[in-house]
């Protein structure tokens, strides 16, 4: 028996992003302690590739939809493939700064090609009742990266960290094949009117929009930090590799992220998942001395943040489904650009006030957030209800 339309993209895409995200995304961080060693790089250099990437993803987020305008909705996703096995072979045999910058950002450009082109291929696919199904399994395809990725890191830690980049080129030429076989071509989508286009998605969004600002900032603070948060303390490094497993594992019930957001809406999942990432961070920060919180901070955060992403695929698909590859990646950008501005701001702030009370900060931050949600998805309810807010 064959697999269903939504069984076939659900497979193929979360092949694909599970190995964009939750390996060639965070695996450069992973590696970064034997990169510099080997390679004798100073923290400048390291930093400097570590934001390089983000300019790869970004390219790959914008140039996206005019590959897929041109040659179809799966181009991009093709192209994004391809760029994840280049730039992992690439990393895995550099000798020079050079060439391992030039890996890590192939690499990680991977993400920003194929993520929003999914909302596209599902939308224009996948029947309706099974696009949040669909768009669900697609982005909890990180977990199973990240689930990967902690399991190459145990090996890297008995071999050398380039053995970690070249499971990631095997696994990337693998899902790309995967994604050949079972996603269809599609025609060239249509040129959207430019006339409002801008301005009229962003009217529609500005409530997801306002999510990616805050969610994309608190989860990239919680990766940024996790791994030091454990250097610091009196934990031994292999706890580094379960953290990354434990957040993969518990982060496989995004699948069911579509079927509770028809049961009590995307809002209010958005707010639940905002909650649950500030709990999480609030137990690194306070407890992070003990192996069992920085383990159930892991895995509580492994909910929040794939569920958190996974939700934000469907919620932008219901607003705009015409155009939900373009509402997505209006989102994704915001995200981005919030994901680098929020270390940044960490960093500035560390010397001053201390890692522990900064991420009890971040949780705060996350956990208002998730009320402010809330309390605004009660206020339309009441409107639609004819009754004054």
């Amino acid at each position: 028996m064959g697999l269903s339309a939504d069984g076939r993209i659900g497979l193929a895409g979360a092949a694909v992003v599970g190995v964009a995200f939750g390996m060639a995304r965070y695996a450069y961080g992973l590696t970064l302690p034997s990169v510099r060693e080997e390679l004798g790089l100073s923290e400048l250099a390291l930093g400097l590739i570590a934001s390089a990437t983000f300019a790869g993803y970004l390219a790959g987020l914008l140039l996206a939809g005019r590959i897929a305008a041109r040659h179809g909705s799966r181009a991009p996703t093709t192209v994004g493939g391809t760029c994840g096995v280049l730039g992992a072979v690439i990393v895995a045999f550099a000798q020079s700064p050079g060439l391992l910058a030039v890996g890590v950002v192939l690499a990680g450009s991977a993400g920003g090609w194929v993520w929003a082109a999914y909302s596209d291929i599902v939308t224009r696919v996948v029947p309706v009742r099974q696009q949040p199904r669909a768009l669900a399994i697609i982005t909890t395809g990180t977990s199973g990266g990240l689930v990967l990725l902690g399991g190459l890191a145990v090996l890297a830690l008995a071999g050398s960290w380039r053995l970690v980049w070249g499971g990631i080129a095997l696994a990337a030429a693998t899902a790309a094949l995967v994604n050949l076989r079972l996603v269809p071509r599609t025609r060239s989508a249509p040129r959207p009117d430019r006339q409002g286009g801008a301005s009229s998605l962003a009217a529609a969004l500005w409530v997801p929009i306002g999510y990616s600002v805050v969610y994309f900032a608190v989860v990239v603070i919680y990766f940024t930090y996790a791994a030091d948060v454990v250097d610091r303390g009196t934990l031994p490094a292999a706890v580094v590799p379960v953290l990354y497993s434990a957040i993969g594992l518990t982060g496989m019930v995004g699948v069911a992220t579509g079927s509770l957001v028809q049961r009590v809406g995307s809002l209010r999942v958005a707010a639940l998942c905002l909650g649950t990432v500030g709990a999480a961070l609030a137990l690194l920060g306070l407890a992070s001395d003990s192996l069992t919180a920085t383990i159930a901070s892991a895995c509580i955060f492994g909910i929040g943040y794939m569920m958190g992403s996974a939700v934000l695929a469907v919620w932008t698909a219901e607003l705009v489904p015409e155009r939900a590859g373009a509402a997505f990646t209006i989102c994704l950008v915001v995200g981005a650009f919030s994901s680098v501005a929020a270390p940044a701001l960490a960093g500035a702030m560390i010397p001053g006030l201390g890692l522990g009370p900064l991420l009890i900060l971040t949780s705060v931050t996350s956990l208002l957030s998730g009320v402010a949600l809330m309390l605004h998805g009660s206020s339309r309810r009441v409107v639609a209800g004819g009754t004054e807010p």
